[in-house]
Formats: C-alpha cells, sequence, structure tokens
C-alpha cells in the first residue's frame, strides 16, 4: 500500500517518521493564492488548502492514500501566513509579542480507489513572552523563518518565545500527529 504525504515540508516528514509510517513524499505544488483568504473562518480556510494540496496528487496516484495538511497562525482576526520578507516578519513577531494567538492545522486523507476522503482541522492556542526586539531581528536573521506561518518555529530557538500552548505541539510545528494517529490510523492499516 502506498502512502504518500503531499508536502515539502521537511517538518511534517519528520513528524510522521515518529510513529514509522512508510511513506513518500511529493510536493502538490498547489497555488495557494488562487484560494482567497478567509479571516473569518480561518479553520475552513486551512482545511480547504489542505483538501487541494491532497486531491492534486490524488488525480495522479489514484490507489494511493494521500495526505495533505496546512498550518496557519491566527491573530486580531488575521490569518498570518508565511512572511514574504523580514520585514513582514517582523511584523508578524511583533504582533504575536506577549499574547496568544491560535495555530490551525487543516489534514486530509484521500484514496480515490477505495474511494476514502477524510478530513480534520486541530487548534492550539499559543502564548508568547514578552520578547524583545533584538530577539526578534537575531531569530530571523539566524534562521530565516520564511517557510513558517506566523514567521516562527517553536522547535527552533524561537521556542524561547514561547511562555505556554493549551493544544498539541506537533500542531505548532505543522502536523497534528496524535489526532491524525487516532482518526486515520485504522484507514492506514498501521501495524502491517
Amino acid at each position: 500500500m502506498d502512502i504518500i504525504l503531499a508536502s515539502k515540508s521537511p517538518r511534517r516528514k519528520e513528524i510522521l517518521n515518529k510513529i514509522n509510517l512508510n511513506f513518500k513524499t511529493i510536493n502538490s505544488n498547489f497555488d495557494e493564492s488562487v484560494v482567497i483568504i478567509d479571516h473569518k473562518n480561518p479553520a475552513a480556510y486551512c482545511q480547504k488548502l489542505a483538501v487541494k494540496k491532497t486531491e492534486i496528487i490524488s488525480k495522479q496516484f489514484s490507489n494511493s492514500f494521500i495526505i495533505g495538511a496546512d498550518t496557519i497562525v491566527y491573530k486580531n482576526n488575521k490569518i498570518l501566513g508565511k512572511p514574504k520578507n523580514k520585514i513582514e516578519a517582523i511584523k508578524h513577531l511583533q504582533m504575536l509579542n506577549n499574547s496568544k494567538h491560535l495555530v490551525y492545522t487543516g489534514v486530509c486523507l484521500i484514496n480515490k480507489a477505495k474511494n476514502i476522503k477524510k478530513k480534520f482541522v486541530d487548534k492550539t492556542i499559543v502564548h508568547f513572552n514578552n520578547i524583545n526586539h533584538e530577539d526578534i531581528l537575531y531569530y530571523i536573521d539566524k534562521y530565516r523563518p520564511y517557510d513558517k506561518a506566523g514567521s516562527y518555529g517553536i522547535q527552533d530557538w524561537s521556542n524561547i518565545f514561547i511562555k505556554k500552548i493549551n493544544g498539541c505541539f506537533y500542531n505548532v510545528v505543522g502536523f497534528p500527529l496524535p489526532k491524525f494517529y487516532k482518526l486515520f490510523g485504522s484507514d492506514l492499516n498501521l501495524y502491517k
């Protein structure tokens, strides 16, 4: 049975490896800009992106299980995606500073041949410490978080920004592994 992760994210690959899942990765190359950003419904927005990525790969590999995901950061009724440049990364981190925000990840599993299409969204509340401007600049210059929603990766140096989280740590990294395993583990026959 083939399992494909429709993602180029090294973090999602690393997380899925934790359960000894035998899979390969194929980037969907989905252009996220074609989906209108819905700041009023962040859960539906990231779910839609996850489904689109998964559907693209499932058209090419209809007998395989395709896993897709998308993670966003949400603060002040605004979706914070990946920063386009240093200025936007600074703005993101200043906005998150000394306050709480939400991280949503939409996940989708499709197997066209078996007529399986399942999806879910996970949410984690993240509280940031009061961080100084020098730490923000150091982090952006040293870790270049341009491939991370909200301009930070909880698993790297920016973990010092975090006061506490309510919810799944792996969701903030980019893939809510425990919920995925609970909801989709039997579909994937993970013990075989």
